[in-house]
């Protein structure tokens, strides 16, 4: 089975909509997704690319478009929770360092859920400390140990070398997945995933 990752940032509306069907695909291939903490906003700054809201904000029926891919991408996986964050966009860096700080505690799955839930089922203000300690308390996870963690500089390096090593990879924007060493980026692109990994499987 080849690897599959999954380069994701709880900011990006995408990539929580990409985390609700990721388990469909593992269902059915057989295949396990390494969830890979990266910072969107250092992407962004690497490669000079900026959100949907910013880069097509002033074109005529883009951002329409895009909201209405969306709501097909919804309703095709049936994923009944979605509500958009009122305080997008958020800083996510406390939460992407904590994700890396979960990682290193073999905690990561519940964390990416329960942060997932927090920003985009049940929308908070994510880049509030208190909000977050809040919500991951409410979540049951160890909201002092995954925030002291989160603090350390072995885990803000973590974050820094996912991030710059996705952009070496060919990043430029989350969500981002790699089957092997072959990139796709979007959820939309989740059935040439699907696909590929079948393909290197054989």
């Amino acid at each position: 089975m080849p690897r599959v990752e999954f380069l994701f940032d709880f900011g990006s509306p995408n990539a929580y909509l990409a985390h609700q069907v990721i388990p469909e695909i593992e269902a059915r291939t057989g295949a396990h997704f390494e969830y890979v903490p990266i910072l969107l906003g250092g992407i962004f700054k690497a490669t000079g690319n900026q959100s949907p809201m910013t880069a097509f904000g002033h074109i005529k029926n883009k951002l329409q478009y895009e909201q209405l891919e969306t709501a097909r991408f919804i309703k095709k996986h049936n994923i009944t929770r979605f509500q958009f964050n009122p305080f997008f966009p958020v800083n996510t860096l406390g939460l992407m360092r904590g994700a890396v700080a979960a990682q290193k505690m073999g905690v990561l799955p519940r964390y990416a859920d329960s942060v997932f839930h927090h920003m985009w089922e049940a929308p908070k203000k994510m880049d509030d400390p208190a909000v977050i300690r809040e919500a991951l308390v409410e979540s049951g996870l160890d909201a002092d140990a995954l925030l002291a963690t989160a603090q350390t500089p072995e885990v803000k390096q973590g974050l820094m070398d996912n991030t710059e090593k996705a952009v070496e990879r060919g990043a430029f924007g989350a969500p981002t997945f790699f089957v092997g060493d072959e990139i796709f980026f979007g959820k939309d692109r989740l059935p040439d995933v699907e696909v590929e990994i079948r393909n290197q499987a054989d």
